[in-house]
């Protein structure tokens, strides 16, 4: 059996394709041209360089495959240019999808986000089922992901078997770019984050979020979508699990959004004007005003989705990037 994994040099998209030579598939990677490989170093994978926007590159890389994990994704809060994650997450996926069609490829997975999953106004964890629209999503990466999602769920059943799956936030070893929330990590661990906001995140072992899509190609219900998560965790608990894995103090400071919002405003006009990415943007900001909580019930009852405490997920992190430099 054949896969293709699009986004495979990224993040989540190499814990896949590990996931699946452990269980015996053989791996084809759509990579893009001066992506690094650092992820696939070794890996027993097909590499095929494409891009998204390229439809023949994408013919190439499903010809003759059985399944696609479709894991690519502009993953960027605060872009300048915004047109970018519409035509990597929306028209990427649907170009994605054309050739999977065209290939004949039996069962696909796309990795979404919790990002378009809904939140109950009382402050309990979000599932499948809340209630959510496209006016509830917060800056382009949301909004991308979402109109993404609909393109998906337009394939599911009429066009293939498709399943969808959200993972919440993936923590481990891997993380290339860093994620923005790898780069908190990273600010962490290094000692640079002397005060944090009200906010809190549901983390996932990398690794337990690739296992997922595997349980969610062999059982996942096509059109369904399941989130892939973890433990809830408040951004305070967070830094402080790093700090003690690090032998740091962690930061005492709570600074409140409507302090920070005009720093991100500010660093943002200063990004655009020095042309230096900035880690403070006020999309974060504007998303860390609410606990991003989730509950993953329905994949545990569903496909048998579990996952390890999410100390050890941090762990992992933490020691993958000091073995790659990132804390030096």
């Amino acid at each position: 059996m054949k896969a293709l994994v699009t986004g495979a040099s990224g993040f989540v998209g190499s814990a896949i394709a590990r996931a699946l030579i452990g269980r015996g598939w053989s791996v084809r990677c759509l990579v893009r041209s001066g992506a690094s490989r650092l992820n696939l170093h070794e890996l027993p994978v097909d590499i095929v360089l494409g891009d998204l926007a390229d439809g023949a590159s994408l013919e190439r890389a499903a010809a003759g495959c059985d399944a696609l994990f479709h894991a690519a994704a502009d993953y960027r809060l605060g872009a300048p240019d915004p047109y970018r994650l519409y035509q990597t997450n929306v028209e990427g996926t649907r170009n994605i999808l054309q050739a999977a069609r065209r290939a004949r490829v039996e069962r696909i997975v796309y990795t979404s986000s919790v990002a378009t999953i809904g939140l109950p106004p009382d402050g309990a964890p979000g599932d499948e089922a809340t209630p959510v629209r496209l006016e509830d999503m917060i800056g382009h990466y949301k909004r991308s992901k979402f109109l993404a999602e609909q393109v998906v769920r337009e394939w599911a059943g009429a066009e293939a078997h498709v399943v969808i799956v959200n993972p919440s936030t993936p923590v481990g070893p891997g993380d290339v770019k860093p994620t923005p929330t790898g780069q908190i990590l990273v600010d962490a661990a290094r000692g640079r984050t002397p005060a944090y906001v009200d906010t809190g995140l549901n983390v996932a072992h990398v690794e337990d979020v690739a296992e997922g899509h595997l349980l969610a190609l062999e059982r996942g219900r096509s059109g369904e979508h399941y989130i892939l998560g973890g433990e809830n965790l408040t951004l305070r608990a967070i830094l402080t699990i790093i700090a003690e894995l690090v032998g740091r103090k962690p930061p005492r400071i709570r600074l409140p959004h409507s302090v920070v919002l005009p720093i991100a405003h500010l660093a943002e006009a200063y990004s655009r004007i020095s042309g230096r990415p900035t880690r403070v943007t006020v999309e974060g900001v504007r998303m860390s005003r609410k606990h991003m909580f989730f509950s993953s019930a329905k994949a545990v009852s569903e496909l048998g989705y579990r996952w390890r405490p999410p100390r050890d997920a941090f762990a992992d992190a933490v020691r993958w990037f000091g073995e790659n430099g990132y804390l030096g």
